[in-house]
């Protein structure tokens, strides 16, 4: 029977869930409280610069094409994807750098330039990775993450001890060389914890990284936000923005509407892609499933400060993606986790998606988003953003071997009072809830309220975790349980 069924919020995981739930007959509409849809993958234009607000990492293309194929469709028929070469490149210091090429060959060779030896061990490791990654994204993840039974099959019981070691305790088992483990340790930080507390298992990451490959959808991430809005739209779903959202009715325990912009919109189903723990200040305290307490002790992924900045010249020395792991990894990890604060010499991100895609900029400038990863709940006041962007530009300028910032046309900045303001998010976080062994699969939140009839969550704060990749995941999940409830 169809089903009116309101949807919150216009991110990846909601539009991947509304499309699902449009495609099993019922009437779907999504609410967006922003002028744009997308969420945190929104676009930013100015000056005939485009910048992807959010995520720039196009990583494990076999999931979009999943996701694409469910509808009978291809990614391709929405957005051109380009495969990186290199894929980035990582400084350790003025002209220290190593660059990660588009082949476990070419890496091999990288490695073993650093480390004799390493390159067999890499190709040990991947072998471990690529047989984790198939055991997680073509089955673990698409498991909804009710009951820990989900995770006891003869193949992850054969995997328990990668459980109960890390990603850092393996890495540095098998490398010496203090290069090396920091990149082999850099993907995680998409899953939001410090690498000495995220479960071995995950170095399915290492796979996504080393042997699928980084991509760039031609006009950025945002061509596959308007490819899914396109589709959505095809299988008939409504998508309203400026819709703030400011209250979810319950009537006998079960939900009978929302208020939207003042007015009362009756709906069989809700389900939020917003931030969790603001979508539960929508209910009343007694329908809440989790308290202020519980937040609290949660160990939340980074927050960022960001900053989309035109540049008048070309940007020489640098690649597409390019890490700047000059300064003291572990130290601003504990910064981060640990000891909360204003990092004193920040790891930070540049991407320049004008080195590949002539469309995002004009000619002869470069666009260049930067990002320093930040413990959530900091001061940010605008003195504070200044002074980074100093600090960063000047490292910027020393380790690349070039003059900047007096070609900077303009920049703007974006950080933990906006990840509040425009995403509600808890504690301005960027990614989410991290995936540390007790926030994983059956421990994260539900996807179904447990108070609350017919209401529903998806997104980066519930199953499977944070990134692009697992927000669509998160999508099919939670529409695959909607379809489940209204079956019974």
């Amino acid at each position: 029977m169809e089903k009116n069924i309101a949807v919150i919020g216009s991110g990846f995981s909601s539009l991947a869930a509304s499309c699902y739930l449009a495609q099993a007959g019922n009437k779907v509409t999504i609410y967006e409280k922003n002028e744009t849809i997308g969420g945190r993958a929104r676009q930013f234009k100015k000056a005939g610069f485009t910048f992807d607000m959010g995520p720039t990492w196009y990583w494990m293309p076999d999931v979009f094409e999943h996701f694409f194929n469910d509808f009978r469709k291809k990614p391709s028929q929405f957005y051109e994807l380009e495969k990186l070469n290199p894929a980035y490149r990582v400084f350790f210091g003025t002209d220290d750098y190593i660059i990660i090429e588009d082949t476990i060959e070419k890496i091999c060779a990288a490695f073993e330039k650093e480390e004799s030896g390493s390159s067999i061990k890499l190709k040990e490791f991947m072998a471990q990775a690529m047989d984790n990654y198939n055991i997680a994204i073509k089955d673990l993840v698409y498991r909804p993450g009710i009951s820990p039974i989900e995770l006891v099959t003869p193949i992850t019981m054969k995997k328990i001890g990668q459980f109960f070691s890390t990603i850092s305790k393996e890495v540095r088992s098998e490398f010496k060389n203090p290069k090396l483990i920091s990149i082999l340790e850099f993907p995680v930080l998409f899953l939001g914890a410090k690498p000495s507390k995220t479960p071995a298992f995950y170095n399915f990451m290492n796979y996504a990284d080393f042997g699928l490959g980084t991509f760039h959808p031609k006009k950025g991430m945002y061509s596959v936000v308007n490819g899914m809005k396109e589709l959505a739209e095809e299988l008939g779903v409504t998508i309203k923005t400026k819709q703030k959202v400011e209250k979810i009715i319950v009537e006998k325990g079960k939900v009978t509407s929302i208020i939207v912009n003042g007015e009362k919109i009756i709906a069989d189903v809700v389900l939020s892609g917003a931030d969790y723990h603001h979508t539960e200040t929508l209910l009343d305290i007694k329908f809440r499933q989790y308290s202020e307490n519980y937040w609290q002790k949660k160990t939340f992924a980074p927050s960022a400060l960001l900053f989309y900045v035109g540049f008048s010249k070309k940007i020489e020395n640098v690649d597409h993606h390019t890490l700047f792991f000059d300064v003291d990894f572990e130290k601003h990890t504990e910064e981060i986790y640990d000891k909360p604060q204003w990092p004193d010499e920040p790891l930070f991100y540049a991407s320049f998606p004008s080195k590949t895609d002539e469309t995002v900029s004009p000619e002869g400038k470069e666009a260049g988003i930067f990002l320093i990863p930040l413990a959530p709940g900091l001061d940010d006041i605008p003195e504070i953003r200044e002074e980074y962007f100093d600090k960063i530009l000047e490292r910027f300028e020393k380790t690349t071997n070039q003059e900047v910032k007096n070609y900077v046309i303009f920049k703007e900045s974006f950080c933990i009072n906006d990840f509040i303001s425009d995403y509600n998010s808890y504690k301005g976080n960027a990614y989410g809830l991290a995936n540390t062994l007790m926030q994983t699969a059956f421990l994260r939140p539900k996807l179904k309220s447990g108070k609350v009839k017919n209401l529903f969550f998806t997104g980066q704060l519930t199953v499977p975790g944070p990134g692009v990749p697992p927000a669509l995941i998160s999508g099919k999940l939670v529409a695959g349980l909607i379809e489940k409830e209204s079956q019974n």
